[in-house]
């Protein structure tokens, strides 16, 4: 059955029958993410909830029951397991950095539960609120969502059945800002949100791997970042955003807990930020974190981070991950 054929009534059997994503991508032909972004503009046009009956090893929810939680919070209830953790992936049209290369090893290694977009994994170059540096080129909005969409495509399709989280940044931010500004009537149109374009991945402000444990993009600055945001949020807590990639622990009468900081998946010497940066030296480190939880427990978070080009270290041991 060729997909210019497939009308939406088609569509709607196509899933009464299988109830699955990945079967009807192989039936029709179309990426994976395409039919889920179908199903989805398909179900908000006609208020028909289309069932899935299993998709990448999580229940479906649809637009209705997501509405009637707080979306600002998604609970991953991990008892045990491993949950990676990236952010500030900044990706940026034909780069695929040693860190990316080391989170798809990552993710065939250790078999993570879940997956932790935590926050500015589209960059917004050409639509952020900073003025131009002189005469510096940046993708155009297009340019970096198909960025987006080939480097979260590979996580998805490494992924198995673990799921896949994103915790929105403040340059993720910039997408929807800039259009709520612009062109309010647009209001509920399909493709003016981010997440219209990422169907695979449950967008949210916070991500809670357990009642001890937060995950998002920010909280405190500064160099002490770490320490604060632990101290000042009572619980460990996982951000992104300053790029230096460390575990700080702090303990009272409570007993331990981690700040932990993400680093960048980005290279810190790439083109998206060398322009601002002016050629200064930063304490930035490329990388992720590595989160293991026992009986509910996190266990002291590991870090994930470039060696070499090509090449990671983690517990002790260097990985060459240049031909992934």
């Amino acid at each position: 059955m060729a997909v210019q054929n497939i009308s939406r009534a088609e569509f709607i059997e196509l899933w009464k029958t299988h109830g699955s994503a990945t079967k009807i991508a192989k039936i029709i032909g179309m990426t994976q993410r395409a039919v889920l972004g179908r199903r989805k503009r398909i179900e908000e046009d006609t208020g028909q909830i289309l069932t899935s009956y299993k998709d990448r090893g999580f229940k479906y929810e649809s637009k209705d029951e997501m509405l009637k939680k707080n979306t600002a919070r998604y609970e991953l209830g991990i008892e045990n397991g491993v949950v990676l953790v990236f952010s500030d992936a900044h990706f940026w049209p034909g780069i695929r950095t040693t860190a990316f290369k080391g989170l798809l090893w990552a993710i065939k290694a250790l078999k993570p539960k879940a997956i932790i977009n935590n926050g500015d994994a589209f960059d917004g170059a050409a639509i952020s609120r900073h003025p131009r540096i002189g005469w510096d080129s940046k993708p155009s909005v297009i340019e970096e969502l198909k960025a987006c969409e080939m480097a979260l495509g590979e996580i998805e399709d490494a992924a198995g059945k673990a799921k896949l989280i994103w915790a929105l940044g403040n340059h993720d931010a910039r997408f929807e800002n800039r259009l709520a500004n612009t062109v309010p009537e647009f209001m509920h149109v399909g493709g003016f949100k981010l997440s219209d374009h990422f169907p695979a991945w449950i967008p949210c402000w916070s991500c809670w791997p357990t009642d001890h444990v937060v995950v998002k993009h920010r909280y405190k600055g500064g160099i002490h970042a770490t320490h604060n945001n632990t101290v000042n949020a009572g619980i460990s807590i996982v951000t992104g955003h300053l790029h230096s990639l460390k575990v700080t622990p702090f303990a009272d009468y409570k007993g331990n807990r981690y700040g932990v900081d993400t680093g960048t998946l980005a290279d810190p010497s790439g083109p998206q930020f060398v322009d601002y940066l002016e050629d200064a030296p930063t304490n930035w480190r490329s990388g992720f974190a590595v989160l293991t939880f026992k009986d509910g427990r996190l266990l002291w978070p590991e870090l994930v981070h470039k060696y070499d080009d090509g090449k990671i270290e983690f517990r002790g041991q260097v990985v060459d991950v240049g031909d992934l």
